[in-house]
């Protein structure tokens, strides 16, 4: 294994391993955003705000899909970190079998389930008529790529639990620029609009999906890729479940409510719409921070916990806290100094210019309290306590955040809306903040049942 990066999480310095672990978490999630980003980049280049505002839908629609992929693997990383932990190699490579048999299987179903049913709910989301064919074309082709989707996450989420947060960033890395040089040829070149950036997208990640798996087989990995060993063992299919499950419920729910949101922007019509898509991508940049800590605290949480060092899991949590906040404070000085430079790239129009920048004046308030509200939470995923994230997630989206957003887009004038959606998001942090304080004061985190 000697071009794996497998870490010991457990010994030596907190803020060297929390460092050294998450900056290639960090440098990944810049890249999938980018990812994601390119998308609308090019299509705000060749297209219009339809073109726009069909691929910031699209991307929503396929973000559910891949929100109950990151829950999923997520019990992975944390079950396979505390099976690293405490040592247990044996249970490793029998949770490893069964995420791969288990993901398989279950983006089979996704894919038919997506394809026949986008109809049904882009037409929920109160897709704007003049982007709903670039909408529909857009998922069904995204749908075909699901095995991808489903692949790439379960090897990087296996890598993370075993301590590896390099070669899960090369993988992404080579999506990425596979990504930017089809969505150039499809979007660009041939002017396929919306649904050759669903081209380009599939096509990437499955050319990542078949590198990554060839670099494992060549590089001596604790699991070998041959059809014998891909099989579900009952225990550890029971442990991912109860571990992964609440966590994919919560993902899946919150991106949810970025559609019921969405559905409220799209009311508004197609300049809100477009405004707000493309938020969402400079959204997914400035919360980078927060996102790559979280998940590494995670990580090294549950190898902290399978290795029975609670106390130091704790300093893992503050130290990355510390560290996501100085970082968050920079993209919220930002929108707030010169808010029309961070939609500036995506060639956007005045109108919908204007319409973002009175978005991002309230909802960049978010960046600075997700970097608390992300690492407490990555932090209490890695001990697995799990079903209390979904809780809190679920109860800050859909009692606080969604209400809110209702109410101020009917009470306040139009013109304002677009402030009212963006303040909903800081109050719903907040709100789930305050229970995560309640429930560390508690000290149940140290007694959730984890991998034995």
């Amino acid at each position: 294994m000697s071009k794996l990066h497998v870490q010991d999480l457990t010994q030596g310095s907190i803020t060297q391993k929390l460092l050294v672990f998450a900056l290639p978490y960090l440098f990944a999630n810049l890249i999938q955003a980018l990812y994601g980003a390119v998308d609308m980049i090019v299509v705000g280049w060749f297209d219009s705000a339809a073109g726009i505002s069909a691929v910031s839908i699209g991307s929503q629609v396929m973000q559910i899909l891949t929100s109950m992929v990151a829950g999923l693997t997520m019990g992975s990383t944390i079950l396979i970190a505390q099976y690293s932990g405490a040592r247990r190699q044996e249970e490793t490579v029998r949770t490893i079998s069964t995420t791969l048999t288990l993901f398989a299987l279950l983006a089979v179903f996704f894919t038919g389930l997506l394809f026949f049913f986008a109809p049904t709910v882009l037409s929920l989301l109160q897709t704007p008529t003049e982007a709903l064919s670039a909408a529909l074309s857009y998922v069904r082709i995204c749908s075909c790529g699901t095995l991808f989707i489903f692949g790439y996450n379960a090897i990087s989420a296996i890598l993370r639990g075993l301590g590896d947060s390099k070669n899960p960033l090369k993988f992404v890395a080579i999506a990425c620029v596979c990504n930017i040089v089809l969505d150039i040829a499809l979007v660009g070149g041939v002017k396929m609009g919306a649904a050759g950036a669903a081209l380009a997208t599939i096509l990437s990640q499955g050319i990542s999906m078949l590198l990554a798996i060839f670099f494992l087989q060549k590089n001596n990995f604790i699991f070998t890729f041959s059809l014998k060993n891909f099989r579900i063992y009952p225990d550890e299919a029971k442990r991912l479940i109860r571990l992964g499950l609440p966590v994919s419920l919560q993902e899946t729910m919150v991106s949810l409510s970025f559609l019921v949101i969405n559905a409220i922007v799209n009311s508004l019509g197609v300049v809100a719409s477009a405004a707000v898509g493309i938020c969402a991508k400079f959204e997914s940049f400035a919360m980078l921070p927060a996102g790559a800590f979280s998940s590494a605290i995670a990580s090294m949480s549950a190898q902290n916990m399978g290795a029975q060092k609670p106390q130091r899991a704790k300093k893992c949590m503050w130290t990355g806290i510390a560290f996501a906040f100085l970082c968050s404070l920079f993209f919220f000085f930002w929108v707030q100094i010169l808010p029309q430079s961070a939609l500036a790239l995506f060639k956007a129009d005045e109108q919908v210019t204007a319409a973002g920048i009175e978005y991002l004046r309230t909802f960049s308030f978010d960046f600075m309290f997700v970097s608390f509200y992300f690492c407490m939470n990555g932090f209490l995923n890695g001990c697995g306590c799990t079903t209390f994230t979904m809780a809190n997630g679920v109860a800050a989206t859909f009692l606080v955040r969604i209400p809110l957003a209702f109410l101020l887009t009917s009470f306040l004038p139009k013109e304002l809306s677009l402030y009212g959606i963006g303040a909903a998001a800081p109050v719903a942090t907040l709100f789930s903040i305050a229970l995560c304080l309640f429930y560390l004061k508690s000290g149940k985190w140290n007694t959730c049942e984890i991998s034995s």
